[in-house]
């Protein structure tokens, strides 16, 4: 097989037809020697939990800073190019017999192109990781409020968001992170999913009970949302996101751009990564194919978009432009007492705790990769690497501001590479050139996903750094 100059001890395997290994040419065997078990409906069940997180969550807010037309249009660009990231990592994955995005970096570019890759999964899986345990410190504490039928807030320690936070990590998030193999969490993933339908059903639903313009309900800032300013000539409370045209305006908006726009992409990029977890599904995918695996992708990511862009639609048409960041806290300001919001965030709560596991393996397979390539497998290794990152994800998620601020910052940098930047270029060096030259149309096209995937970088840290600098970047995020 003509390639480019391999790096000593580089991976490779050759595939036989069915797609299975049938011998490591490299000095360490790959981990995906062994026979995948996993059925379709798993694998599927799987990649679509790894889509899908707390990023469901801030669409709604990116739809009211982007209009609807403008925000379809960018969910079904992101949506589209993701599955053509993940047919270029299929594609190369295929060329070499590599099932590691780290070692399609090796293959592709020696020991910096498997440290990039290693630090971007780590980046954005922990970055994930983040804003759902953030989610869990944030609304674990209400649903308890709520089940004790509190009016207030108390001091007790059972309120507290960052011991309870803990507590989840601990007893649920851990044991279900060690186990040994990815498939095992299958049965999770589709109860997870499960409840996030739950999610979306209730949304759709709220939308035809909640009035519009809603009630003022007086006195208590944690029972409604502040309306006494429509009728005082009062000041906009920027706590409740994007200020409308006009207070009390109940009408959608089709086409907007704000200070907060900058947010958008990045959100909506972060709501569709799943390329760090696409190979190890693959791996343990029974009777592997390129083409079985790109079919689940193409399911998995067309389920996540329906269910992300009817979320994000009835969710604005609810609040409109006073929707928050993160949805659910809207609707705890018209009644935090609503048993049916009560029973959404218990299961929002579920998911993405469930997800957490999902999410945790390839970045505790990029840190093996990076600092003990080449070892056997060690329970001890495996247990610690889980352990340490948890408490790393903990520290940061008790003292993150904003959750707002994780989507940005981390879907500004991390995902246009997992998404654009990094399969294009792995394709580019990867594919040999007497299959197709450089001036050949695949790669001619990887090429320009490869510059989309910098253009879109450059430009979200800008928007966001400027946004930061004139005080605008804390308008709709902080809790």
């Amino acid at each position: 097989m003509e390639a480019p100059e391999l790096p000593v001890q580089a991976e490779m395997v050759e595939l036989v037809p069915n797609g299975k290994h049938a011998a490591a040419l490299g000095t360490t065997a790959l981990p995906s020697l062994f026979e995948g078990k996993t059925s379709f409906g798993m694998s599927v069940f799987n990649l679509s939990n790894a889509i899908m997180g707390s990023g469901i969550l801030g669409l709604a807010y990116a739809m009211a800073n982007t209009g609807i037309v403008l925000f379809l249009f960018l969910l079904t660009a992101v949506a589209l190019l993701s599955s053509y990231s993940i047919h270029l990592l299929l594609k190369s994955s295929g060329i070499v017999g590599i099932r590691a995005y780290e070692q399609l970096g090796y293959r592709a570019f020696g020991t910096p192109g498997k440290l990039a890759a290693a630090i971007a999964i780590t980046l954005q899986n922990i970055g994930a990781m983040s804003s759902y345990l953030y989610i869990v410190k944030s609304e674990v504490p209400l649903v308890i409020q709520t089940f004790l039928n509190l009016e207030e807030k108390t001091a007790d320690w059972y309120l507290n968001g960052n011991y309870l936070v803990i507590l989840v990590s601990v007893t649920v998030i851990l044991p279900l992170a060690l186990m040994k193999q990815l498939g095992y969490l299958g049965y999770a993933s589709g109860f997870s999913l499960s409840c996030m339908v739950f999610f979306l059903i209730s949304v759709i639903y709220k939308k035809f009970q909640i009035p519009c313009p809603l009630p003022d309900q007086g006195g208590n800032g944690t029972a409604g949302l502040n309306y006494t300013a429509a009728s005082s000539g009062g000041h906009w409370d920027d706590s409740m996101g994007p200020q409308p045209p006009e207070l009390g305006a109940c009408t959608p908006s089709f086409f907007t751009l704000n200070s907060q726009t900058a947010y958008t992409i990045p959100i909506m990029a972060f709501a569709f990564v799943c390329h760090p977890e696409v190979l190890p599904i693959y791996t343990e995918l029974k009777d592997p194919s390129k083409k079985k695996m790109q079919c689940i992708s193409n399911i998995s990511i067309a389920v996540m978009y329906l269910m992300y862009f009817l979320a994000a639609l009835f969710g604005y048409l609810t609040f409109y432009g006073r929707v928050e960041s993160e949805l659910l806290h809207t609707y705890s300001r018209v009644d935090p007492f609503d048993v049916l919001i009560l029973c959404v965030r218990v299961a929002v709560l579920t998911a993405v705790t469930l997800t957490v596991p999902i999410v945790l393996f390839p970045v505790r397979r990029a840190i093996q990769q990076m600092l003990f390539h080449g070892k056997n497998f060690s329970w001890i290794r495996h247990v610690a690497i889980a352990v340490v990152l948890l408490t790393f994800i903990n520290l940061l998620v008790i003292f993150a501001p904003s959750i707002l601020g994780i989507f940005g910052m981390i879907g500004a940098t991390s995902a246009p590479c997992l998404i654009f930047i990094f399969p294009a270029i792995f394709y580019i060096r990867i594919m040999p050139k007497d299959k197709e030259p450089l001036r050949s149309t695949p790669k001619i096209l990887a090429a320009c996903f490869a510059l989309l995937g910098v253009l879109f970088m450059i430009m979200s840290l800008s928007f966001i750094i400027i946004d930061w600098a004139t005080g605008g970047g804390r308008s709709g995020g902080s809790h």
